[in-house]
Formats: C-alpha cells, structure tokens, sequence
C-alpha cells in the first residue's frame, strides 16, 4: 500500500497523469508550477522528491521530462473515479461500467472513459460519474440507448425523480416512486411493468440522474 498523499501532493500527481494523456509526454517542473502558482522550480521539486519518496514517481535528472510512474500508480489514480477533476474551468467526470433501461444487467465496476463537463453546469461540491444505458424502458423521459446519464449521489432524491438504483446487484434506471411506505421504479415505455421492490434489504438508490449526454451520429 503506497503511502498516503497530501492533498497538494495528490493533486500535481493527477495534473501529471493528465497532462501525460492529453500531450503524450510528462509535464516540466516549470508547467507544474505554472499550473500550481509555485514560483520556484525548487519548490516544485521538493513535492516531486516527497512523491518519489513516498513510492508514487521516478524522475530522471538529466531531463527536463524525465517524470514517470512507479508501478502500478495510475491504476491507483484510476479507481479515484468518483471524484471529479476540475481542470481549467471544466469538470472530467469517470464514465463507470454500463447501466441497464430495460432489463437490468450488472452494472461493472470499471471506468471505460470519461466526459467533460463546463463547470457551470455543475456544482463543485457534488461527487457525480456518468453510467452508459442500455435498454429502451426510458425513451419516454428522453432518455435512449448509449445515452451517458449524469449521476450524482449527493443530491437528495424524493418521489418522481429519475434515478440510478442498484437491485441486488444490477443496477436500472427508473423514475423512483414511493407511496404509503412503498417503492416503485417505474419505466417510461408502456412496453415495460413497473418494478415493486418487496425485498428492501437488496435495494440502494446510487444516486439521482442530473443530466444526459448523448452524441449524434
């Protein structure tokens, strides 16, 4: 187990991660401490030498992008998922396995990429990733197959909301309804009945669906 970060040290290691993957070579001192407001490229090395230390980068002297990951580190920044990266005014929000609209089907609990959202669209504070669907119960709420649906499982969640809910261990999109004590997940396509959930113990809300991406072909 690596040694725990600070939350600074935590995020250079990310802006590192990221900056790799957008221009296929690790950032220079001088980048990140544009990026992080650090005046010195000193001060940016003593974070780099306390990640070096702690097990999380290598960096080679001689070169000006010579950082590169211990191994094993990005898969550890990869389950970070349901954290949202703020990044120049914008929100990377992890896309997480795929979710059922019709029959349910075992939502994986396996980031297949991510979507980027303007960060007026979103509050800071919300911890949200975004589930693939598959299915048609939905197409009545404008919700369609291969749509990406926004979740947030911070948002309070009350009766007629579009909802992410984990049954056992699949996971559906459904309008959540409860009446007398009693939870329904009702689609929007009269092709599908509603679903009563009898056995609350292998029943949890994920989270409220906020928004829906969707790209046309």
């Amino acid at each position: 187990m690596k040694n725990k970060l600070t939350d600074r040290q935590e995020e250079i290691l990310t802006f590192i991660k990221q900056f790799r993957e957008e221009n296929g070579y690790p950032p220079t001192l001088r980048e990140i401490g544009k990026k992080f407001g650090i005046s010195s490229t000193f001060g940016v090395k003593r974070h780099l030498d306390a990640l070096v230390k702690k097990g999380y980068l290598n960096i080679e002297s001689n070169a000006s992008r010579g950082i590169s990951f211990q191994k094993g580190v990005e898969e550890i920044q990869d389950e970070k998922f349901f954290r949202i990266q703020e990044d120049y005014g914008f929100y990377k929000i992890p896309v997480v396995g795929r979710v059922a609209a019709g029959i349910p089907i075992l939502a994986e609990e396996n980031i297949e990429g991510s979507v980027v959202i303007d960060s007026s669209f979103m509050k800071k504070s919300e911890d949200c990733f975004a589930l693939k669907v598959k299915g048609d119960s939905m197409i009545n709420a404008g919700i369609f197959e291969n749509d990406l649906v926004i979740i947030s499982n911070k948002r309070e969640i009350v009766n007629g909301d579009i909802v992410v809910a984990l049954l056992e261990d699949e996971a559906t999109v459904k309008t959540y309804e409860i009446k007398n004590k009693s939870i329904r997940l009702l689609p929007q396509n009269n092709n599908y009945q509603p679903i009563d959930i009898k056995d609350v113990e292998n029943f949890k809300l994920i989270g409220k669906v906020i928004g829906i991406v969707r790209w046309l072909n």
